[in-house]
């Protein structure tokens, strides 16, 4: 079904009240924003903190980059339809994450003999179909199945799988699977050896004698399938007790036929290449594996810990929540923690995809596996050893390539008709060919092998996941957290993209951008006088301006201020050298009646431009005009102008006022900027916007966008690396505050797709081809194996291809 057919769930938030004290007498106040990390009525916004508060009733756009509080965002996505020709809005529908189905128990096992699609068919077919099994979750990837269940007792699951010799070991809940063995160990190098060169000894034989059934070509291929071959046999043997038309099916029915014929060479061919096959298809997983436990084993084992005797270098999985540790310079951080005291620049790139270190000092984060570049920092442990960001990332996206991806579905479904149909083909031709065109039988029986051995989908089946999970940890190294291969194809669909402006286009914290004298007084001492009225105040705006200050003046010092009070909804007022001075909004400098036409015009200017403006009086009037203003950040040009490039329209959602929201958007090439929206207004547009241009991703980073995120297709959380709660919600996550990255995710998804497509299109075409030869009689049973390991090699170091993007 579409996206838009399945209703998403409700979400209920407390409006924000817009602050009613800038009304619309005064037309140059600004507008208040409706936005994220303060759930306090904005009316608060009046600067009252005690003693030393002020009130500046100028609201802006204030919102937290780092607070991405999705715990509403739930986006309960329909399945996606997988047939072909799928239009582009019904290909929506990418399937979150499910929960254990309530009132069910779930055992999981380790599944030692579960290398390839083909296994995890044969189980699903034998498990789904008892009586009291819910749900199967399978890890390829890990060989791991989670079964939610209403059994009694599990021992039922236990004995399927051991009668499909899967070889089952249970996993404790909560315990961590011991590690995989190596794809190929020594034994099997060994007998893969020995089968190649008894096959090809045995072709050599048959060749230079003309005798294709002597005894020292019969031997040299026995000795070639009970080397490689029985673990095929077998398995094709367990897929016909279980009505099961798998490769392994296929294969060993290859097999038995051609030996049945007399051509003994060229079964022991067909056993040794499928073999190879196999052994390459294990090997890519493993791969892909491997590329996932690499950003796990970013984090060292061992951290220098502070004890009671002083510091001492502990295991990581020994240390505790809220531990001090200490990091020097060339070290990995080994947890995530919070810095205490020192300052040192990190290099982010494991976690964030950062390019360049970033610094941290006191109260800032630190996520393990990070790499102090420069500097010595100590800070307290904020999550002990496999809770880090890093192994949240980790284990996300071994979630995420545990969920079938559309095309992988359609894939399945395509060889579900297409295995059947070529088997039921190649009996029509052992069958019809001697009666109808004319010849030996046993010359058809030897096409109709051929066949079969055509029909196995093997590098059909494997080209999928290989690329979904090559994609979804090349995006992780990037930085882009996706969560499951639905989104990852899905993300070409998009044809507007939602922006948030605060802390998503924007820095999210304001600054101070403009300082104007209004008399002879110098700026400097004006600036000096305000900075010494704000300086008490924790609000953005003052300390936007006393950062300003202090950019300027590095080494100057505050002025004492006397007799200092609060001007509720107006501004801060106090005595400095003994003159009397006001700091605050157009709504004071009109109470104190000093406004005048020219002052007027300056500050509408200003607030034109989608600033907050202050403005400093003496006893006599107005002697400075300061503005302050959110700040695009540097990044945000490219990522407009690459949405562009896509023919991805980009639209400003955001709470703040409309003059803002257009000045900011004008100056990114945005041309629908839509202000003063509250979170519902966000979620209408949302769903506006996909009435009109069809899928829609909703870019944000806070509780007030939920609805929003809720109703798009994509969901995106900005700066997720700090947020539990974004890492586990949210569709796609961006590491750090980059959005280019919505750009790159969307070019990664058109990669994923055109790969997937010559995958398909490989893997079909060779098929085909070999169809055609051996319908016409020109085929050999070898040639068709090889052709299938040739395709199986070719989809594979293609869908590999996208871990080194």
């Amino acid at each position: 079904m579409s996206q838009e057919s399945k209703p998403k769930p409700i979400v209920r938030l407390q409006a924000v009240k817009k602050d009613d004290c800038c009304g619309s007498d005064h037309p140059h106040a600004v507008e208040p924003s409706h936005h994220k990390t303060h759930q306090h009525d904005p009316g608060s916004h009046n600067h009252d903190h005690g003693a030393h508060a002020h009130a500046h009733d100028h609201d802006h756009d204030h919102d937290d980059p780092h607070d991405h509080d999705h715990g509403t965002h739930i986006h309960d996505h329909a399945d996606a339809c997988c047939a072909h020709g799928t239009h582009a809005t019904e290909a929506f529908a990418p399937s979150k994450t499910n929960p254990a189905p309530e009132g069910t128990n779930n055992v999981r096992y380790r599944i030692d003999k579960m290398d390839c699609p083909t296994e995890e068919r044969l189980i699903r077919n034998r498990l789904e179909p008892m009586s009291g099994i819910v749900r199967l979750d399978f890890n390829l990837l890990n060989r791991e199945l989670t079964v939610h269940h209403r059994l009694d007792d599990p021992q039922s699951i236990v004995t399927a799988l051991v009668a499909l010799d899967m070889g089952p070991t249970l996993i404790e809940a909560g315990a961590a699977p011991s590690a995989l063995p190596p794809v190929l160990s020594a034994k099997l190098k060994g007998l893969l050896a020995v089968s190649g060169v008894a096959a090809i000894a045995a072709e050599v034989t048959a060749w230079t004698t003309g005798q294709e059934s002597s005894w020292p070509v019969m031997v040299l291929a026995a000795l070639s399938i009970l080397a490689a071959g029985l673990p095929t046999l077998k398995k094709g043997w367990i897929a016909v007790k279980n009505f099961t038309l798998n490769i392994y099916f296929l294969m060993s029915l290859a097999v038995v036929g051609a030996l049945v014929i007399g051509k003994w060479p060229e079964a022991s061919m067909v056993v040794f290449l499928f073999a190879i096959a196999e052994a390459i298809e294990a090997l890519s997983l493993e791969r892909a594996r491997n590329a996932i436990k690499s950003l796990t084993a970013l984090a060292p084992e061992i951290a220098e810990v502070m004890t009671e005797s002083g510091w001492k270098e502990l295991p990581v999985a020994s240390v505790l929540l809220g531990s001090r540790i200490r990091v020097r310079t060339g070290s990995r951080v080994p947890l995530d923690a919070r810095v205490d005291s020192g300052r040192a620049a990190l290099d982010q790139a494991p976690i964030t995809g950062e390019s360049l270190p970033v610094d941290k000092e006191i109260g800032d984060p630190l996520y393990a596996g990070t790499i102090v570049t420069d500097g010595v920092v100590e800070a307290t442990v904020t999550a002990v050893a496999g809770e880090s960001t890093l192994a949240r990332i980790a284990a996300a996206i071994q979630d995420a390539q545990s969920q079938r991806a559309p095309t992988q579905r359609f894939v399945d479904q395509f060889a579900h008709y297409y295995t059947p149909a070529v088997v039921v083909l190649a009996v029509l031709v052992a069958v019809l060919g001697p009666v109808l065109i004319g010849g030996a039988w046993g010359e058809w029986l030897y096409q109709a092998l051929v066949l079969l051995v055509i029909a196995c989908p093997c590098a059909l089946v494997v080209s999928t996941p290989i690329t979904v999970v090559s994609g979804l940890t090349a995006a992780a190294r990037h930085g882009i957290l996706i969560k499951g291969g639905a989104y990852l194809e899905s993300g070409r669909f998009l044809k507007v993209v939602a922006l948030d402006k605060t802390g998503t286009l924007t820095q999210g914290k304001p600054v101070l951008t403009d300082v104007e004298p209004f008399t002879d007084m110098p700026i400097e001492q004006a600036l000096l006088i305000a900075a010494s009225l704000d300086e008490h105040s924790t609000h953005p705006v003052a300390k936007a301006l006393v950062s300003g200050w202090k950019l300027q003046q590095p080494e100057g010092a505050i002025m004492p201020v006397e007799d200092f009070s609060v001007l509720n909804g107006r501004g801060v007022k106090g005595n400095i050298n003994g003159q009397s001075w006001h700091l605050g909004n157009h709504r004071l400098v009109e109470e104190l009646g000093v406004c005048s036409p020219e002052l007027e015009a300056r500050l509408s200017l200003l607030e034109n431009a989608g600033k907050t403006v202050i403005v400093l009086c003496a006893a006599n009037g107005p002697v400075a005009i300061f503005a302050v203003a959110d700040t695009v950040r540097a990044e945000s040009f490219a990522a407009v102008a690459a949405l562009n490039a896509m023919n991805v329209v980009p639209v400003m959602l955001t709470g703040d006022n409309p003059a803002t929201a257009n000045s900011i958007a004008g100056k990114l090439g945005i041309k629908d900027a839509r202000g003063n929206l509250m979170p519902e207004d966000k979620q209408t547009a949302v769903a506006e916007l996909k009435r009109r241009y069809g899928p829609v991703g909703m870019v944000g980073d806070g509780v007030n966008d939920a609805p929003a995120l809720a109703q798009s297709d994509i969901g995106f959380a900005m700066g997720a690396a700090g947020t539990a709660t974004a890492l586990e919600t949210a569709d796609v996550a961006i590491m750090d505050d980059d959005p280019r990255k919505i750009a790159d995710f969307i070019s990664l998804s058109h990669r994923c797709a055109s790969v997937l497509k010559q995958n398909i299109g490989l893997a079909l075409g060779i098929k085909f081809v070999f169809l055609a030869l051996a319908l016409s009689g020109h085929a050999t049973l070898w040639m068709a194996v090889f052709a299938d390991v040739g395709a199986s090699l070719l989809v594979v170091f293609n869908g590999l291809r996208l871990l080194r993007r």
